[in-house]
């Protein structure tokens, strides 16, 4: 049976939208993904009839609202099969997720003299909390650097690990490269030295199944945005023995046990780490993107995603003044090139006027483009909803580009 694409990009109104005159084509995925029909009708309804803060009052509202957020909990436990729903934190993002993990683990196991593993082709957001404890600690950060088709040099990881290492923190696919990282091997090389691993998902979680329990690290993050849902919501997932250790990220309402001038004892997980007014919409509307995913059929999208990975850069390979930036055998459908001396800005503003919405610029990888000495590249980034005649329509727009400006 092939892959409904089209029925799937009814469900997504934005879909439907022309650009300058021009049909959307939508290929910066990896920015932010559109929602499905469900889940905008979910957020409205929820604002419309059931707004009311979580876990602070026992009327009608609140109660309806209390249980519909940790029933989203439990639908996120379940979708990355964590071992129990104390263990998915909600955050602002994926950002959030690694800034509290950055300070509470940081507080209670980073000291003077202590290293922290990245790698060379993390996105900004998985560098600047890590220099940011570094800095407050007398720590080191160490990085793991990538060949010149973009993947993870893991034979160097065995000598960057010593006594001193206290955390690797890894990107699960990259942003900028497309490049799905061997994972479960750096978590073993970590795990055979007790050192904990944290996974950035933040571009694995919309392409594939995620089970942090088959791969056994010890933190795995994602934002609602990039899987379909609402922004301003995200996902730390921790495993439950590691975070009890930790002291809380935040103070405020709801993290608390017991409250006196004198002192303050803290709440259970996974509240301890859940200050304030959570983005308890973004919760649920995460959970409606998930059920929908589910409804496609995770293992579905997958193989059509492959199919469109093969198709997109057979297509892009084919034309001779375009260098892709990044050619790892695994990875996501993420695209990264430059065409002849065109600045990537200008080639991006000229699809723009096509319709053609793509990335420009660095991505938030500044090391990456460092790396390859380049500003910048264009970057195509693709899901589900997108469709090969799409990639033709980008095609015949680099062909267009490269006749104007080259």
């Amino acid at each position: 049976m092939s892959f409904p694409v089209d029925q799937i990009r009814n469900d997504f109104p934005i879909l439907k939208q022309r650009v300058y005159n021009k049909p959307l084509v939508y290929l910066d995925n990896g920015a932010t993904t559109h929602k499905p029909q469900v889940v905008i009708d979910t957020v409205r309804e929820l604002q419309e009839m059931h707004n009311s803060s979580v876990h602070r009052g026992i009327h009608f509202l609140s109660d309806q609202m209390t249980a519909r957020y940790e029933a989203a909990r439990e639908r996120v436990r379940s979708f990355i099969n964590a071992a129990s729903s104390g263990e998915i934190i909600f955050t602002s993002g994926a950002t959030g997720s690694i800034n509290t993990v950055a300070f509470s683990f940081g507080e209670r196991y980073v000291k003077t003299g202590d290293e922290i593993i990245i790698s060379e082709m993390e996105h900004h957001s998985n560098i600047v909390p890590w220099q940011m404890l570094c800095e407050r600690k007398g720590a080191h950060l160490r990085v793991i650097p990538f060949n010149e088709q973009g993947e993870l040099k893991t034979d160097e990881l065995d000598s960057l690990l010593n006594e001193k290492t206290r955390i690797v923190a890894l990107v699960h696919a990259s942003n900028s490269l497309g490049t799905i990282n061997p994972v479960k091997e750096v978590i073993r090389m970590a795990h055979a030295r007790g050192i904990p691993v944290l996974l950035d998902g933040a571009q694995m979680i919309q392409h594939g199944p995620v089970d942090v329990r088959e791969l056994d690290c010890d933190f795995y993050l994602f934002s609602a945005h990039k899987v379909f849902g609402p922004t301003g919501s995200g996902i730390l997932y921790g495993k439950e023995s590691l975070l009890d250790t930790l002291p809380p990220y935040q103070g405020g309402g709801d993290m608390v046990d017991q409250v006196t001038l004198e002192g303050t004892t803290y709440n259970t997980l996974p509240f301890k780490f859940e200050a304030g007014t959570t983005n308890f919409t973004g919760a649920i509307g995460l959970a409606a993107a998930i059920d929908y995913l589910n409804n496609v059929g995770i293992n579905e999208i997958v193989q059509y995603e492959k199919a469109l990975i093969r198709y997109t850069r057979e297509q892009l390979e084919k034309i001779g003044e375009l260098t892709l930036v990044g050619s790892a055998q695994e990875r996501i459908s993420v695209f990264s090139f430059l065409l002849a001396n065109i600045h990537p800005y200008d080639a991006g503003m000229i699809l723009d006027k096509m319709g053609i919405a793509v990335r420009t610029g660095t991505h938030c990888t500044q090391p990456v483009m460092d790396h390859f000495g380049i500003p910048g590249t264009i970057r195509a980034s693709l899901v589900f909803y997108n469709t090969r005649e799409e990639v033709d329509m980008l095609i015949d727009g680099i062909k267009k580009c490269i006749a104007m400006l080259s």
